[in-house]
């Protein structure tokens, strides 16, 4: 009852006289701009307009544009599904007014129940670019120790903190084009970072990407929901070496029964991430590769440790930032 569905054809006008315009439109740059030029004509001084993108710049987006809109523009980026998921990243641009950044926060804190953070504008800004080093540094780490899907699933899940979904259920729900696509962000946007070469998918990705295998939105990606000879539901499994799918294995490691027994996230974090056999190599690497990629980040992406664990947490559904992952295992012993 509160939604008035409008275009910006025959409804632009309806923009006049509001406080806040939130685009949505698709992450191109050029488009984007296109649709900040209709709104300056109709925009009241003062109000503020703000950007849904995921990763591209709020220096290039406003870029053009009057002294009067730069300075009340910002990307406010909702994290999908807006309705489930905490996190809002807050992005200014160069000439952003600090009064507008408060505001956008207070709003969406008090009124909306968001968890904000305040991210630089750099590509993919927090969340982004640490969960797709994480996931790129999760499949490189698989194929290297010889893991298979389902094995890495059941060692990024509960048992470190992670949602259910755990890595690769993850990317098939958000769309292996998306997160190459995201992945590409960084690796054009960031030529300095010295991890650059993580963002390049592995070859079995970029197989997959070829054979259209994208996730959900095409029926299967690295899980595949099928029916056996009995009519009984079955969800299989890509093997990276072949493409092909077939009936996941009975996942068995010492280490991941010995963490589960263990009380509470941070000791079971620290159980894996120290134990000897593959799944405690797996652990030790992965983990360790995102802690230390997120202490280089700082302060290239944000300020503080505190707006990278809140991203995490807020963005993936995760307990444990990187930073208090890293207290859980014991920050000199793991140096």
């Amino acid at each position: 009852k509160l939604i008035s569905i409008g275009n910006l054809e025959d409804n632009l006008e309806w923009l006049k006289g509001v406080d806040w315009i939130v685009e949505v439109v698709v992450e191109r740059l050029d488009i984007k701009r296109s649709v900040f030029e209709k709104i300056e004509t109709v925009l009241s001084p003062g109000a503020i307009v703000t950007s849904n993108t995921s990763g591209i710049p709020a220096k290039g987006m406003c870029e053009g544009r009057s002294e009067n809109f730069r300075k009340h523009f910002a990307v406010t980026h909702f994290f999908n599904p807006p309705r489930y998921m905490k996190l809002l990243e807050i992005v200014p641009n160069p000439d952003t007014l600090p009064e507008v950044m408060a505001l956008l926060a207070e709003t969406c804190e008090k009124v909306l129940g968001k968890g904000v953070v305040y991210a630089k504008d750099t590509p993919n800004f927090i969340a982004n670019r640490i969960g797709t080093y994480s996931m790129f540094s999760v499949i490189n780490a698989m194929i290297d120790l010889g893991l298979s899907v389902e094995a890495v699933d059941k060692l990024t899940g509960p048992v470190i903190g992670c949602a259910k979904s755990a890595s690769f259920r993850t990317a098939d729900l958000v769309g292996l084009d998306t997160l190459i696509h995201v992945a590409e962000n960084v690796y054009e946007g960031a030529p300095d970072d010295e991890k650059r070469d993580m963002f390049k998918p592995p070859e079995f990705i970029n197989g997959m990407l070829e054979k259209k295998l994208l996730g959900e939105k095409t029926k299967q990606g690295f899980y595949k929901k099928t029916k056996d000879s009995k009519g009984k539901r079955e969800i299989l499994s890509i093997d990276p070496s072949t493409l092909e799918h077939s009936p996941q294995e009975k996942v068995r490691l010492a280490s991941l029964e010995a963490a589960k027994g263990v009380s509470g996230t941070s000791q079971q974090v620290k159980s894996l991430y120290y134990a000897e056999d593959v799944a405690g190599r797996f652990s030790y690497r992965h983990i360790s590769e995102m802690m230390i990629y997120s202490a280089n980040r700082i302060p290239e992406i944000a300020d503080d440790i505190v707006n990278i664990d809140n991203a995490m947490k807020w963005g993936f559904g995760r307990r444990l930032g990187p930073f208090e992952m890293w207290d859980a295992v014991g920050v000199g012993k793991s140096v």
